[in-house]
C-alpha cells in the first residue's frame, strides 16, 4: 500500500524552528492575518512560540525540506501556512489531511480573514462550510 503522506511530514515546531517560522511569518500577506496586523519583533515572536500557543504545532516538510507550518488550536482551530514557491502542489491539502489524523476529534475550524479568498476555497474544497462572518470596531468615536 502506497502511503498518500509520503513525500509531506509534519514535525512538532521547536525552539530551532524559530527562525525559519519568522522568516515565513515575515511573507505573509498582512491583510490575510486575523491575528495580527503588525510584524512582532523576533524576541517577542521567540517568545510566542515558546509559550507553546496551540495544542499542536508543526514544521511542514516536503521531501524533507521545511516549506510551511500547521497547527491546532486549544479551541479545535486550525491554521496553515505555505511557503509562496511550493503552494498550489497538493502540500496544503496533504498536511491538513495529516494535521487531522495525528490529531483527531469530532470537529474541526478554521478562522480565515474575509478578505483571504485563497484560504476560504482552499478549505471548502477540503469540504469545510462556511458558519459566520466576524466584525471589528477599532477604536471607536462614542456618539
Amino acid at each position: 500500500m502506497i502511503d498518500e503522506f509520503q513525500d509531506v511530514t509534519l514535525e512538532e515546531v521547536t525552539k530551532s524552528d524559530c527562525e525559519f517560522l519568522y522568516e515565513i511569518l515575515k511573507t505573509r500577506n498582512s491583510l490575510a492575518n486575523i491575528s495580527h496586523k503588525e510584524l512582532p519583533t523576533y524576541d517577542e515572536h521567540v517568545k510566542f512560540v515558546m509559550k507553546r500557543p496551540y495544542a499542536k504545532w508543526y514544521i511542514i516538510k516536503f521531501k524533507n525540506n521545511r516549506v510551511g507550518s500547521t497547527y491546532i488550536s486549544l479551541q479545535d482551530e486550525m491554521g496553515i501556512f505555505i511557503k509562496k514557491d511550493f503552494q498550489r502542489k497538493g502540500i496544503g491539502k496533504k498536511a491538513i489531511k495529516l494535521l487531522m489524523k495525528k490529531n483527531p476529534r469530532s470537529r474541526y475550524l478554521a478562522n480565515v480573514a474575509p478578505n483571504n479568498k485563497k484560504h476560504q476555497e482552499f478549505f471548502k474544497k477540503l469540504g469545510f462550510n462556511g458558519l459566520q462572518y466576524t466584525y471589528e470596531i477599532i477604536n471607536p468615536e462614542i456618539v
